[in-house]
């Protein structure tokens, strides 16, 4: 075939591309990391054990509601920034949502709530443990991802890390939430959002590097 055949060609359209690629190495990436991350913190933290009991009460959910809307905010973020043309700029700003409803609840529950209950309603008693378990157990999730990526064709490098750092944060809170024994709305929306923000800064700080073609 003759070079201004082959343009002509691709001019045209008429070159098959797989459908929903993004969405299915996307969705094997996710699966493969949280099935890695999820094997990680039974090995070495473990399941908390009143896990049946803690699941009845509302500020579990509500703590793995915020994990969750912000994996899936990642998740929307990546499939955008996967592609050559993709922006995330209102994406990203739609974490305000999530991370607002935490602290208003935070602020509400801290204004009620006795003087001396204050500080450890914020602290808890794993505040120095939880943001680094958070992203070690978004590890996985991150290097699948990146594997999932550089597959792909993003061009904005820098945000690309960065939802890709949000995403396995967000995904890796969520299965450190199955251990966490803190159910505290500050402390949720101060250590939690800490243990999703290092992944993401992580990844907007290599995304040049590890996606670069």
């Amino acid at each position: 075939m003759k070079t201004d055949d082959l343009i002509l060609m691709l001019a045209q359209g008429d070159v098959a591309v797989p459908r929903h690629v993004v969405a299915k190495r996307l969705g094997m990436a996710l699966g493969i990391g949280l099935m890695a991350s999820f094997g990680l913190m039974l090995a070495v933290l473990g399941l908390r054990p009143d896990l049946e009991s803690a699941s009845m009460l509302p500020m579990f959910w509500v703590k793995l509601a915020f994990a969750l809307s912000m994996g899936l905010i990642g998740l929307i973020a990546v499939k955008k920034i996967a592609r050559p043309d993709g922006t995330i700029k209102h994406t990203l700003w739609a974490t305000a949502f999530p991370i607002g409803l935490i602290w208003l609840l935070s602020l509400i529950l801290v204004a009620h709530a006795p003087s001396s209950q204050r500080w450890h309603m914020l602290f808890g008693e794993t505040w120095y443990e939880c943001p680094l378990l958070i992203t070690m157990l978004s590890a996985p999730i991150f290097i699948a991802l990146l594997w999932a990526m550089r597959s792909l064709a993003p061009t904005q490098l820098g945000l690309a890390g960065a939802a890709v750092g949000l995403m396995s944060g967000g995904w890796g809170a969520v299965v450190y939430s199955l251990h966490c024994p803190e159910m505290g709305a500050p402390f949720i929306g101060t250590w939690y959002l800490l243990g999703i923000l290092i992944p993401t800064v992580i990844g907007a700080l290599l995304g040049k590097t590890l996606l670069r073609w």
